[in-house]
């Protein structure tokens, strides 16, 4: 087959040479510089290759010509657009937006192209002033991108800051000027816009929320309440940034630099633009070598996960205003570098959070929408392991960012999350009816059948840590109708689960129960009083054991507990109806289930009481009798326990020798100090 045409094109800065070869000879047609603006086109074509150069001053002839036939439907491909400018082509402004600001090596102006034969004409545009080096070279970053990113250039505009050329001026030194010139979008970067009084209506306002567009981020509500109006504003920001962010991950390019600052939202086409992109990075260092293969598929997750950190980051200061102070923040970001699990962030910023907001956090009841959805995504996105992380493509159709209206088949991870979300919005209610301790019952055991984490292996990961209580299945006794000989208020209960050293399987469990002795009459109004604690210790040591579920003709022996099978028959109801029946991985009621069997050793009991009462032995005993009476026997006598039935990152369950069900909350709310 005969050679009918090849156009090359040697991109530089400063010039552009263009070599068009045909047939067997080469000739080389150089473009010269023109007076003021300078614009480079290149056209794919069946059949061959023909290039094209348009100056002010001269336009090549057949050198750069096309050899062969050209079919009558042709598909025009533009690959890239590189202008140059000079100075004399802006009218520059004498002030520049608050949201324009850059770095310490960069000088922002605004200005307006004055060019009547630019197509940018009277159009406002960003000049961006390079002095250092590091500086120059994100901008020719910036335009390689550009060129990388030119083969689909609507998403390009869509989603990116539009760079339309720079501004060379060459100097007798080693370095000369290097001006970027890019699109301006708006006087506020994000970060800007929540930080106004009234970002809500401004950004609905810019962002032209009509029905059209509810309809697309699938929420049927229209105006609403706050925190609606927010949730819906959320989405759509999310959706559009995680688009953005997807079309560089799909073009090889990593973003790098994910910030509130860095992030724009054009009032013309209503998207997110994702900053200039000079500091983006190619996921595959060499292609051309099978030796570094594996290495770049382990670069390209961990960038990947890199930039879905960055956009978590940027979710929890648009969900979570508080996150937006310093001091907040920093808070935050300490709790995920020692090494926390994200999926614990809900128990670490509650006490944050709801300290000035009596009536509730309105970002956290945004993420405790549809069973905790927002929690699940915030810690997927914040995940350390690359693993453990998700693409943008997975965040997308997350329940939190689709919204009522679609239809979207919830994982099973999803559905543990949530399960595990309502019991414990269900506890801090505090107000035990016989409808809730029904609904907390039903909830720990779906959640005991789901259990990821059946086998030693896995509980011997995950088991270690300190766990507070939220609810126990047992029983429940307050001070409401007693006449106790001492009041005391029960504070957090805790149980702080640590590795021996002696056997592998071997763990030491300590509960410690805070409290405090109220003194007067005025208790019910006056919470304050002498402060104690009492700590039980116990060694434990992990096997493997199975939970069996009993059948009626069983129980009806009177061989066991009729609590049992009245709670196991009432869950097999439910986990075989049609609402459930999707999401259990069996299709009937399984005789047994593998848990964690506890076998326990001997038991240390210790208490603490502040001031006189710590030296009155009777008044000491008349409260240990009071602790034991309101907390469960099992947290008292920690012996009790003797399986584990569910664990994962964030939740625990245990099960007494009574079948009582404890149910436990990772606790990190002061690893930040």
């Amino acid at each position: 087959m005969a050679l009918c045409g090849i156009g090359c094109v040697n991109w530089s800065v400063e010039g552009v040479d263009l070599w068009c070869l045909r047939a067997n000879s080469c000739a080389r047609a150089p473009i010269g510089r023109p007076g003021r603006a300078r614009c480079v086109l290149i056209w794919r074509r069946r059949g061959g290759v023909r290039c094209n150069a348009s100056t002010r001053s001269a336009v090549l002839g057949d050198n750069c010509g096309v050899s062969g036939s050209v079919e009558e439907e042709e598909e025009q491909e533009e690959l890239g657009i590189v202008t140059r400018f000079e100075m004399d082509d802006f009218d520059v402004s004498d002030r520049v937006s608050i949201g324009l600001g850059g770095r310490a090596d960069e000088v922002v102006f605004e200005a307006i192209v004055r060019n009547s034969n630019s197509p940018l004409h009277n159009t406002r545009v960003v000049l961006r002033e390079l002095t250092s080096f590091q500086a120059q070279r994100r901008g020719k970053r910036a335009i390689e991108v550009l060129r990388k990113l030119a083969r689909r250039r609507f998403l390009y505009h869509s989603y990116s800051m539009q760079v339309h050329g720079y501004i060379s001026t060459p100097s007798s030194g080693n370095s000369g000027s290097f001006t970027l010139v890019h699109g301006y979008h708006g006087s506020f970067s994000l970060r800007h816009w929540l930080q106004q009084s009234d970002w809500l209506p401004t950004l609905e306002a810019t962002l032209a929320l009509d029905e059209e567009s509810v309809r697309r981020v699938g929420d049927d509500t229209v105006g609403g309440p706050a925190v609606s109006r927010q949730l819906r504003l959320i989405r759509l920001l999310m959706r559009d940034l995680l688009i953005g962010v997807n079309y560089l991950h799909s073009h090889g390019l990593a973003h790098t630099e994910l910030r509130l600052e860095n992030v724009h939202i054009s009032p013309v086409d209503r998207h997110i633009k994702v900053g200039l992109l000079g500091n983006a990075a190619d996921f595959d260092v060499n292609r051309e070598s099978k030796n570094v293969l594996h290495g770049n598929t382990d670069r390209r997750k961990m960038m990947i996960a890199f930039d879905m950190r960055c956009v978590g980051f940027m979710m929890a200061k648009m969900v979570l205003r508080e996150l937006m102070e310093p001091s907040h923040f920093t808070k935050f970001k300490i709790f995920l570098m020692k090494g926390n699990d994200p999926s614990c962030l809900r128990e670490f910023l509650s006490p944050m959070l709801n300290k000035n907001s009596p009536s509730g956090n309105t970002g956290m009841q945004i993420l405790d929408r549809n069973w905790g959805a927002g929690w699940n995504l915030l810690a997927l996105l914040l995940a350390t392991k690359p693993s453990q992380g998700m693409s943008c493509v997975d965040a997308l159709r997350h329940p939190f960012l689709c919204g009522p209206r679609w239809r979207v088949e919830p994982s099973m991870n999803i559905i543990r999350w949530g399960l595990g979300s309502t019991a414990v919005r269900i506890t801090e209610e505090y107000i035990y009816g016989r409808h809730q301790r029904g609904r907390l019952a039903h909830f720990i055991e779906l959640m005991e059948m789901l259990n990821p984490h059946s086998k030693p292996k896995s509980w011997l990961e995950l088991l270690p840590g300190r766990w507070r209580l939220l609810y126990c299945t047992g029983r429940h006794i307050g001070l409401t109708l007693r006449q106790p000989a001492k009041r005391v208020l029960i504070g957090d209960v805790r149980l702080n689960v640590e590795r021996t050293s002696e056997r592998k399987n071997a763990f030491t469990f300590t509960s410690n129960i805070g409290f405090d002795v109220m003194i007067g009459r005025n208790w019910p109004h006056d919470k304050t009083g002498v402060s104690g604690s009492l700590k039980i210790t116990s060694s434990f040591r992990l096997r493997a054991g199975r939970r069996l579920y009993l059948k009626e003709e069983e129980v009806a022996g009177g061989t066991f507990f009729p609590t049992q099978s009245a709670s196991s028959g009432s869950v097999e109801q439910k986990l075989l109806g049609k609402r459930w029946r999707k999401a259990v991985p069996f299709s009937e009621i399984p005789s047994s289930l593998p848990v964690a069997k506890l076998v326990s050793g001997d038991v240390d009991v210790a208490m603490t009481l502040d001031g006189p009462l710590g030296s009155d032995v009777q008044a000491a005993a008349r409260v240990l009798n009071e602790v034991r009476l309101q907390v469960p026997p099992e947290m008292f006598d920690v012996s009790k326990v003797v399986c584990g039935t569910y664990v994962d990152s964030r939740l625990l369950i245990l099960r007494s020798v009574k079948g009582s069900a404890l149910l436990f909350t990772r606790h990190c709310a002061d690893q930040t100090g």
